[in-house]
């Protein structure tokens, strides 16, 4: 995985859906900080942007199950485990992936640094 160049601040025009993450929110707050706020506010409820070194892009939003889309019968974000995964070629899936659950805080940097 290449090292993570930015958060919420890359453009994502052109990504599309790639694959799935299942992780509750606030894993993903706890990794990422909070959503960008330019998204879409209709089909979507919360969306991150990571810019990975290797120019790179990848997102992470929920779609169609949340309040936003449902209503009061859509999920609340805290509920919210699945999440797709959006780039422009299907590697940044396993990336998120492994970014959302197999780092080490501590380690990161160093883990980074050892994988090219």
């Amino acid at each position: 995985m290449p090292k993570i160049a930015s958060i919420n601040e890359a453009c994502c025009t052109g990504t599309c859906l790639q694959g799935e993450i299942k992780a509750d929110y606030d894993r993903l707050l706890s990794k990422l900080g909070p959503p960008c706020d330019s998204f879409d506010n209709y089909k979507t409820d919360a969306e991150w942007i990571i810019e990975f070194e290797d120019g790179s892009v990848a997102t992470i939003y929920n779609w169609k199950n949340g309040r936003n889309y449902l209503g009061e019968y859509g999920q609340l974000l805290c509920d919210i485990k699945e999440w797709h995964i959006g780039g422009k070629h299907n590697e940044v899936v396993a990336w998120v992936d492994d970014l959302i659950n197999n780092s080490w805080p501590v380690f990161d940097d160093i883990r980074q640094e050892a994988q090219f």
